[in-house]
């Protein structure tokens, strides 16, 4: 395990696999997860990419502090990540509130990536109330106020039947996240509005949708391709956690996207 990344008063938990002579991949995770939603992505590029993912500030082992922040102190926590393994530019896939990380870190630090992938994800996802009552949930009655209903925002009925353990292992991370640091993100969250900076990128882009997601839908997708000169879209056959229910289909079209 890499000793964590002290950044702004926070310690960044991140893991590195393959190759540090090959381009890099940065990996960022959605709410509520931790870098290990990505275990099968991690796998699957390791032979090709140097692949970097962390837990996102408040999430897994890494800490966050009690001042609150937006997406875009995660998006220099990114930045500082970079930095810290001197790496001057990357390709970067974030899926949910990763792929807002993206999109901001796409608008203000566009000379360090290559290439991104924003994988179920919008320039504003949810409402500033939605997100604010989720955090006070949180922060008043704990996870498990969140857990119980997750696998049915994340995941098809047909997955969930067939791969109970796979759905087990993820609202378990779930509920054993921090309260306090998923409520901060969820306020991040209800902040974080770029539908009127997206038009500004022109890192090459890929968006990824899930064909059954509730939470990012299919229309979201086509908004952020259509807002993104020359982005691409892939839809999948999954709900939001598009990587983790067709792991497979979101690597051949990751592979394919970062190769090209």
């Amino acid at each position: 395990m890499q000793p964590p990344l002290i950044v702004d008063g926070s310690s960044l938990h991140y893991r590195l696999d393959g190759d540090r002579a090959r381009p890099c991949v940065v990996l960022c995770n959605s709410l509520g997860t931790d870098l290990s939603m990505w275990d099968a992505q991690a796998d699957a590029l390791a032979g090709d990419f140097f692949v970097v993912r962390h837990d996102t500030r408040g999430h897994g082992l890494s800490g966050t502090s009690d001042a609150p922040f937006g997406i875009d102190r995660l998006g220099l926590d990114v930045i500082a990540l970079l930095d810290h393994l001197q790496i001057e530019r990357a390709a970067f896939c974030g899926i949910s509130m990763g792929g807002l990380v993206g999109q901001w870190l796409a608008i203000h630090h566009p000379q360090r990536l290559t290439a991104l992938v924003l994988a179920n994800t919008a320039a504003r996802i949810g409402s500033v109330e939605g997100w604010q009552g989720r955090a006070a949930l949180v922060r008043s009655e704990g996870m498990d106020a969140v857990a119980d209903g997750a696998a049915g925002r994340w995941f098809t009925a047909p997955f969930i039947a067939r791969e109970t353990a796979t759905v087990a292992r993820m609202v378990d991370t779930l509920r054993r996240q921090d309260a306090g640091g998923y409520a901060a993100c969820c306020e991040a969250l209800a902040q974080a509005d770029l539908r009127a900076q997206v038009a500004a990128i022109t890192v090459p882009t890929l968006v990824i949708a899930g064909e059954h997601d509730p939470v990012t839908t299919v229309n979201d997708a086509h908004e952020l391709r259509q807002a993104i000169a020359g982005a691409r879209l892939a839809t999948l056959d999954a709900s939001h956690l598009s990587n983790v229910e067709a792991p497979a289909a979101f690597g051949a079209a990751l592979r394919e996207f970062l190769r090209s």
